[in-house]
């Protein structure tokens, strides 16, 4: 299984009031190690006075390169958060901060066609990404970038975008959307809801043009990827074109599956799983998710956000049926290919078999 390294702190540059790019310097025998596709996320851990362990993701904003010599993600404090708060007032140059190889699915390799995002806030941070690599070397791709913030002062990469659209002026289209701020040209304030985009993105790309693009990608607060995806299909999107990635669903803003039947989850269930090539059965005690049930014997099992947001988590369910309490992170593709996500699955059958390897 992937194991955390200890790298230095290398710059903390503030990009907003609230907000700060996070420069980690990688030695020359990790660089490998630590090469990242275009979109993909860091898990970062820090352990509390108390002891308890705390991990978050963190997408990584720079043009992704096979081995790395610096890491750069985007952090935005989360009020009455455990982790971005010791980011930006705790860490500083010289620190160290332990760190999971590079892992994540909402990736774009470069290749030829015309791609689109609607991001809002932090968003911005893996389509950033996405877009300066894509632009970088494929030299017959075009992006459209929608972005959305509430202010120009709390907007994140202004100058990094700022470089993308006058470096490739022919192949990068941005639109940008303010909710608390009117701007001298441009749209109207407002929030980019379900309604707005689904008038907004065929005035931008044409009707024909918002199918035909070659991949969307959905990345934000819970409501705007939702209202996005949901303006898409009204105008004719096929789903698989379709990736999003959800930041800050906590439990007061997401929709959670409806609850199994009373009595259905199971009271005695037996877990089976395996994990960096080795298996291991173990009783899922009472209340227990099965991510619980598997740290309690085996400390190396992934896992970041425990919210169903992230991903880290996924497992193949080889056996026994489970029930999801919150699911934004899996693919419907995934889903129907039987992967769960760890830390949101209750036992539904005595007997569950789940395999982190596959």
């Amino acid at each position: 299984m992937p194991a955390f390294h200890p790298l230095r702190v290398q710059s903390i540059e503030r990009l907003t009031d609230d907000a700060a790019a996070l420069t980690l310097a990688v030695p020359p025998k990790l660089r490998e190690t630590f090469g990242y596709a275009p979109g993909q996320h860091l898990t970062l851990r820090r352990v509390t006075e108390r002891g308890e362990e705390i991990r978050r993701t963190y997408s990584l904003c720079d043009r992704a390169r096979r081995r790395p010599g610096t890491l750069r993600v985007g952090v935005r404090l989360v009020e009455g958060g455990e982790f971005s708060p010791y980011v930006l007032k705790e860490l500083t140059e010289g620190s160290t901060v332990e760190v999971l190889p590079p892992a994540g699915r909402f990736v774009l390799e470069p290749r030829p066609g015309r791609f689109a995002a609607v991001v809002g806030g932090s968003g911005i941070t893996p389509v950033l990404s996405i877009a300066a690599t894509l632009l970088a070397h494929e030299p017959e791709a075009r992006f459209c970038l929608i972005r959305s913030d509430r202010t120009t002062a709390s907007t994140m990469f202004l100058e990094e975008v700022a470089d993308l659209k006058d470096r490739y002026p022919e192949r990068f289209h941005l639109v940008t959307a303010l909710s608390r701020e009117e701007q001298h040209g441009g749209l109207p304030s407002g929030r980019l809801d379900t309604e707005r985009l689904t008038t907004l993105l065929p005035a931008l790309l044409s009707p024909p043009g918002v199918r035909e693009m070659d991949g969307w990608y959905l990345c934000g607060p819970l409501g705007l990827v939702e209202g996005a995806a949901a303006a898409l299909r009204a105008l004719g999107v096929p789903r698989a074109r379709v990736h999003q990635e959800i930041f800050h669903a906590d439990a007061r803003t997401a929709r959670s599956a409806p609850p199994p039947p009373t009595g259905a989850v199971s009271a005695s269930a037996t877990l089976s799983a395996t994990l960096g090539g080795r298996g291991g059965s173990w009783p899922v005690q009472e209340g227990e998710t099965l991510l619980e049930t598997v740290l309690r014997n085996r400390t190396d099992a992934p896992y970041a956000c425990k919210g169903g947001v992230c991903g880290t988590c996924r497992a193949r369910l080889l056996g026994g049926e489970i029930h999801m309490d919150r699911n934004f992170a899996l693919e419907d593709e995934e889903v129907a290919a039987d992967y769960v996500l760890a830390c949101q699955s209750r036992p539904l059958t005595p007997e569950i078999s789940l395999d982190f390897d596959a």
